[in-house]
């Protein structure tokens, strides 16, 4: 038996514009990411999947509420799927960064996991508690296809993990995940598969 798990990043929020680094700041989807999220669950009502959950912040609660609509599934939030904090960088852009702490910017863009922004969650740590979330799920759905709707980062750096590569490599391997696409992965026993990465949502994907 296998778990499909469909890892979706959150809708387009008003921080996009300007990369703002939106970590644990609660920030709200635009019009845009609303949209988005309606494309996701035109997807959702025909993917036949057996759960739907989501990182308890806002933008991606709000992402997987009409898939959940949709489906009639009930949406469950796991602290664990909450992006990674990026500590002084949180709401800045990099600009911002390079005037502000150019030395700390430097070092994280050299290795983002040895040296992770100040007053941060250590990478490592964030994909712990997300491969932990993930054996949680296949024990729970060991024979199903989830939808997870949570953060670019925190997804990741949970596909450096179960793809056997290293976490300092996230911003290298996987550069973007677009908003709402569809990344999925299939969970068996001790084997991880990355099926699709950043597949734009159509209304036949994954039937």
């Amino acid at each position: 038996m296998s778990t499909h798990v469909i890892l979706v990043r959150h809708g387009e929020t008003v921080w996009h514009a300007e990369n703002r680094y939106a970590g644990g700041t609660d920030v709200a989807l635009t019009a845009r990411g609303h949209a988005q999220a309606e494309a996701l669950a035109d997807w959702a009502e025909q993917a036949e999947l057996t759960a739907v959950w989501a990182s308890p912040l806002t933008r991606s609660r709000e992402t997987a509420q009409p898939s959940v609509a949709r489906t009639g599934l009930p949406l469950r939030a796991d602290p664990r799927l909450r992006e990674l904090d990026f500590g002084i960088a949180e709401g800045l852009t990099r600009a911002e960064m390079r005037r502000r702490f150019p030395d700390d910017l430097a070092a994280f863009q050299h290795d983002p996991v040895a040296h992770h922004f100040p007053e941060g969650e250590n990478p490592v740590d964030a994909g712990d508690r997300y491969l932990e979330f993930l054996a949680d799920l296949r024990a729970h759905h060991p024979d199903g296809r989830v939808l997870v709707v949570g953060h670019s980062t925190a997804i990741r750096l949970a596909l450096c993990r179960l793809l056997g590569l290293p976490p300092r490599e996230y911003r290298r391997v996987f550069p973007y995940l677009d908003n709402c696409a569809l990344n999925e992965v299939v969970l068996r026993d001790g084997v991880s598969s990355l099926l699709t990465l950043n597949r734009p949502v159509t209304p036949g994907a994954f039937k």
